[in-house]
């Protein structure tokens, strides 16, 4: 296959680019991305492996130069998106183009071009919250903030067409993703980070917050699976199966790396933060997925990675970040 992987230098796209040359690598790779602030642009300046990568960097917004583009790839898997619940409701209206208009363009492109496989890449936010039990793929939609909102709107979009056009749309929805090269505002870097750095740890609310966490390669697997076998015009969930208050993360962080659970500071809480979330995943495992990565094991593996690579998170926490960060957090001293 030739597939075209939008967001491919953000945090899961890249690691699905590495997955698919390292497991598929048979398949050629266009890999377009923005570059915004959150982009690896060391990979994708970076030679890469794999027969016939390339990488453009363009915004999916810009239907245009997207049909030029996707000339020829027999799949698009979208991954472009902006992902941060807390500068969502500072600045939802890059939100919505990008997460909504930007997937109206794509969804136009597949139209016109008559590709085979559109994968929508969402999360289980759009769900909303739940005090028990797991939401099926079959749940209503319930987003608490811009940008579940602007994920869920999305998926609606891509559905609009899957009925209007009977375009190829599956959609992947899946917990929170961790593992290396995740950008510094998400809570497992950030509090590693902060970490390493003996910075306070900004923990919101009461850090009983109820989150399932997913290692970001079982993602990857369960993304590729879904586009070579999953069926057009379903959602599938994907779900790690290891919920965890976020305190208890926090303090799991706080000794692998031998700090002091001193270094918790209680925040006030966001506006419309969600208190837990949790997923039904029997679809996606008659598929014959399952999660390989032990919780335990790969937050070691995360935590040494940040360690290992100081240089890769360091330059990312500076600049523009810190900006960022004194007006979500305060100084925090």
């Amino acid at each position: 296959m030739r597939i075209l992987v939008t967001g491919g230098a953000g945090f899961i796209g890249q690691n699905f680019v590495r997955y698919l040359q390292a497991r598929r690598p048979d398949h050629s790779i266009v890999n377009l991305d923005k570059l915004t602030y959150a982009a690896d642009r060391e990979f994708v300046e970076a030679p890469a492996a794999g027969p016939g990568y390339q990488f453009v960097q363009e915004d999916i917004c810009r239907l245009e130069k997207v049909r030029e583009i996707a000339r020829g790839v027999d799949a698009i898997v979208n991954f472009a998106a902006e992902t941060h619940v807390d500068r969502s409701i500072l600045d939802p209206g890059s939100f919505i183009q990008t997460d909504v208009y930007g997937t109206f363009a794509l969804l136009e492109v597949v139209r016109e071009l008559g590709i085979r496989r559109f994968v929508q890449v969402s999360t289980d936010e759009v769900y909303g919250s739940t005090e028990g039990g797991a939401f099926s793929e079959a749940s209503p939609l319930n987003p608490s903030n811009p940008y579940s909102a602007s994920k869920a709107a999305g998926d609606l979009m891509a559905f609009a067409y899957w009925r209007t056009h009977r375009l190829p749309v599956l959609v992947t929805r899946s917990s929170n993703n961790f593992g290396p090269y995740q950008y510094p505002e998400k809570v497992i870097p950030l509090f590693i980070t902060n970490a390493l750095d003996d910075l306070p740890l900004p923990l919101y609310g009461d850090g009983r917050h109820v989150r399932d966490w997913l290692y970001v390669m079982d993602n990857c697997a369960a993304i590729d699976l879904v586009l070579h076998r999953g069926r057009e015009g379903e959602v599938y969930n994907i779900g790690g199966g290891h919920e965890l208050p976020n305190i208890e993360l926090t303090r799991r962080v706080l000794a692998l790396l031998g700090k002091p659970e001193s270094l918790i500071r209680h925040v006030a809480d966001r506006p419309g933060h969600d208190r837990r979330y949790a997923l039904d995943c029997r679809k996606l495992h008659a598929l014959g997925w399952r999660p390989t990565h032990a919780f335990d094991d790969a937050l070691a593996e995360t935590v040494r990675w940040y360690q290992d690579h100081e240089a890769w998170w360091r330059p990312r926490k500076a600049g523009a970040f810190q900006e960022y960060y004194r007006r979500q957090y305060g100084e925090l001293a």
